[in-house]
């Protein structure tokens, strides 16, 4: 089965009608789960995906607070 190379991850924003959007990209490593990593271009957002287009974030700082996305879109 072939991966995507990116999704677009969309997170709600309270108070706000438009959501957040990130653009991620392949790693080529597996996360805790054994599925594939993607991260943003800065590093800070990381995240597992399953084949199923599961998405659990994984936390790259101490203090950093992960927030599901409500969405993971496949881009190519």
């Amino acid at each position: 089965m072939s991966r995507p190379k990116e999704y677009e991850l969309t997170f709600p924003h309270p108070g706000q009608d438009d959501p957040d959007r990130v653009v991620v990209h392949r790693t080529g490593s597996s996360g805790p789960g054994g599925s594939e990593v993607y991260t943003d271009e800065s590093g800070i957002v990381r995240a597992e995906i399953s084949d199923e287009g599961e998405v659990r974030m994984i936390q790259t700082g101490g203090r950093q607070t992960t927030i599901r996305p409500s969405r993971a879109r496949p881009l190519g």
